[in-house]
């Protein structure tokens, strides 16, 4: 790990963002040296970030095998890494941000309840019954009054959650908010990211945030084709370093 930095003067920064519901695998290896070599090769530096907002799945014991992982990896970070759920309160003033132009609704629609395709609409027909009952919203953001506030028609989204109702947010708020307030200039990731980019981007200009440079890499699949996935429990680079593999050897087995 590197040592504590408290203003990063680098012109290039970007960051490495795992989310601790299991163990890193092959593919954190290889979206972590894009990352953090993308930095190396500009004279930038690379944030490590945990994303775990989501306290139904992260796990502290996840957490701690991020930062040996990494370490073992050979890769250098500031210190210290900004942990999510240690800022929900920040992210509810984006919320609340939005709340005040009248972009977002409460929704307290489930997903069975939810329609297929893009979906713009407002709560159901018994909210008041609903919170009445003390129910939970989600926030949604809502794409009509969002083409009317910008004055432009016909944008491609669905009215995103943007606060969920057990965490009070959501990935979109939390990480787009972080790359403002941590200055991230470039973002580093994965394909599968891709799509969210303009949904991303929109939430960015809503909220008067700068819009960082997108660099999407290939994404390091198991032998059937399919993205390495935690839930599947891919080979960790956890199990790979009890095998007995170098650092090295397990960074040459996370290229595609």
């Amino acid at each position: 790990m590197g040592v504590t930095l408290l203003t990063l003067k680098s012109k290039i920064i970007t960051r490495f963002a795992p989310s601790p519901t299991g163990y890193l695998h092959l593919g954190h290896a290889y979206a972590a040296q894009e990352a953090f070599h993308f930095a190396r090769d500009h004279e930038g530096t690379c944030l490590l970030r945990i994303e775990d907002i989501d306290h139904t799945r992260c796990k502290p014991e996840y957490i701690r095998a991020i930062y040996e992982d990494l370490d073992w990896l050979g890769f250098d970070w500031p210190l210290p890494a900004r942990k999510q759920s240690e800022h929900k309160a920040e992210y509810w003033k984006v919320i609340e941000t939005l709340r005040e132009k009248g972009l977002v609704y409460r929704c307290f629609k489930t997903r069975k309840e939810m329609p297929e395709g893009l979906y713009r609409g407002k709560a159901v027909s018994d909210e008041e019954v609903r919170m009445a009952n003390n129910e939970k919203p989600a926030w949604r953001l809502s794409i009509k009054k969002v083409e009317a506030y910008l004055g432009e028609a016909n944008l491609p989204f669905t009215d995103e959650v943007l606060a969920r109702k057990d965490i009070g947010t959501s990935y979109h708020v939390a990480c787009c908010h972080d790359d403002a307030l941590q200055g991230v200039t470039h973002i580093v990731r994965g394909m599968d990211i891709q799509p969210l980019t303009a949904f991303q981007n929109l939430l960015q200009c809503l909220m008067g945030w700068p819009v960082p440079e997108y660099h999407h890499h290939a994404l390091r699949l198991n032998p059937d084709g399919e993205k390495l996935s935690k839930r599947n429990h891919d080979t960790s680079i956890r199990s790979l370093r009890t095998e007995g593999y170098t650092a090295q050897q397990v960074l040459d087995m996370a290229k595609p």
